[in-house]
Formats: structure tokens, C-alpha cells, sequence
């Protein structure tokens, strides 16, 4: 069972190309002209062991928002594609991860219901390089939308914002790595509506 996912979104801001194999081997290659939204999406591929692509050509010429916004929403999309019909899926999962001084802890539920709640430090500093680190929860928020799974991510405590950021897409890959896993035990969809 081939479980890829590959969407094409054009806009007049962006041109947008995801691939993602939820079975591979955390092969990444993204270009999206935001170095470190990039070194997120390496984060996420190598840590999930997803074999992800991502190419993004976006109006940076205005600012990185659309790119990221457009790069994210395509992503959620090729995910739910990926996932099929959920048949034979662990769905829940769980992962904390630690990045030095910054603790991540993600919840996810592939439950085909996007919602989305999101807490880090209010006093993280605003920028990391040209990143604008209140874009971490729209991308997350764009995700959640496409990918039309609940996703709950708590950072309680850091100080860095680099580290802040980075340990939210590393436990975001290993809570949706483990949640989309094949369980063996699980013949059907895991869900008493039959459906998800």
C-alpha cells in the first residue's frame, strides 16, 4: 500500500509543489526560500521519517507569509492525501521532545476534524534571523486546516527562540509519525463511527 501524498497549489503569490511518503526513510529535500521555515520542514521529514519535498517559489519581493502560509497549507493537503481512508491506523499519539533549555509536548488525533491549540512563551523574542516567530502558529494553524487532524502543542518552558521553535516541529514529527503508523492489531478504521 503506497501511502505518498503529492499536491500542486498556484496562486498569484505562490507556486507551491508537496510530495510526502508517510513510509519512508526521512529523506528531505525543500527549498522554499525561507532558510529557517526550510530547516523546520528538515525537521519535521527527518523526525517523522517522512520522505518530504517541498519547492516553493513565492512573492519574497513583499515578505515570507504568503510563501510559508501557501508552503503549509499544500502540506496539510498532501498529508490527509497520504493517510487515505485512516484504514489500519494508530491515530492517537503523543511525543515530548527536549531541545536544551525548551521543552515541546504535542498531542495529535488524525481525526479528520481540524482544531488546533497552540502555547508557547509570551516573552519569546520576535524574530530568528528574518523569521517572524509568530508565524509558527499559522503554519501549524495552516496544517491543522488541510490536514484536517487536532493537534494540540505546548511548549511550558524556554528560553531560546530558536530552541522554542525547533522542538515544537521535532515533536510534531514523531506525534505524527507514530499516530499515522500501521497497527498491526488495527484491521479497520479505529473509530466506533467507521469513518475518520
Amino acid at each position: 500500500m503506497s501511502r505518498v501524498g503529492r499536491v500542486e497549489r498556484t496562486t498569484k503569490e505562490t507556486s507551491v509543489v508537496v510530495e510526502i511518503d508517510l513510509d519512508g526513510t526521512g529523506k528531505v529535500d525543500v527549498s522554499t526560500g525561507v532558510g529557517f521555515y526550510d530547516h523546520m520542514l528538515d525537521q519535521l521529514g527527518r523526525h517523522g521519517l517522512f520522505d518530504l519535498t517541498v519547492k516553493t517559489e513565492g512573492d519574497l519581493h513583499i515578505d515570507s507569509h504568503h510563501t510559508i502560509e501557501d508552503s503549509s497549507l499544500a502540506l496539510g493537503a498532501a498529508f490527509r492525501q497520504a493517510l487515505g481512508d485512516k484504514r489500519g491506523i494508530v491515530r492517537f499519539a503523543n511525543a515530548s521532545v527536549p531541545l536544551d533549555e525548551s521543552l515541546a509536548q504535542v498531542t495529535v488525533d488524525l481525526s479528520g476534524r481540524p482544531y488546533l491549540v497552540h502555547s508557547e512563551p509570551e516573552n519569546m523574542a520576535p524574530m530568528i534571523g528574518s523569521y517572524d516567530t509568530t508565524m509558527t502558529r499559522h503554519i501549524l494553524e495552516s496544517f491543522v486546516a488541510q490536514a484536517q487532524i487536532a493537534l494540540h502543542v505546548h511548549v511550558p518552558y524556554g528560553r531560546n527562540a530558536h530552541h522554542i521553535v525547533e522542538c515544537q516541529f521535532k515533536a510534531l514529527a514523531r506525534a505524527l509519525r507514530y499516530a499515522s503508523e500501521i497497527d498491526p492489531r488495527q484491521t479497520g478504521i479505529p473509530s466506533t463511527k467507521g469513518a475518520l
